[in-house]
């Protein structure tokens, strides 16, 4: 079941820009300066080159995602996401894709911290919990 709610923070339209592949969004809603990194819990995957200072560099890291590990798109299952003051938001999100590190479709559930300004995710923080094959 996909529960989707309103797309009230900036983080909440990047993940759905993401699983739509809406590249003019993703340009739109991620910041100039952005502090961009993703991190696994127990996975063997290399994440050394999934960090970014830019916005430049994080859409170099979002189109060699595309290609390296969700060469099939991903589909957003359920997201939901929490204020944390200040413009900090801590997001709850499960997805299902074919992981093309480990040749198969799994599900994945991760925890992303960010922090929005004028609209535009400046800070973002992932970290991939959980990857379990369907």
């Amino acid at each position: 079941m996909t529960t989707n709610p309103p797309l009230t923070f900036p983080i909440d339209r990047v993940l759905t820009a993401f699983e739509q592949q809406d590249v003019p969004t993703l340009l739109a809603t991620i910041a100039d300066d952005v502090d961009f990194r993703i991190d696994h819990y127990r996975d063997d995957a290399d994440t050394s080159w999934q960090i970014a200072r830019n916005k430049a560099e994080a859409m170099a890291v979002v189109q060699r995602l595309g290609v390296e590990v969700f060469p099939r798109g991903t589909k957003i299952l359920h997201t939901h996401s929490q204020p944390l003051g200040n413009d900090w938001v801590l997001t709850h999100f499960h997805q299902r894709f074919f992981y093309a590190v480990q040749q198969r479709e799994v599900e994945s559930v991760t925890w992303i911290t960010s922090h929005s300004r004028d609209g535009q995710v400046d800070y973002f923080r992932e970290t991939v919990t959980t990857i379990t094959p369907v």
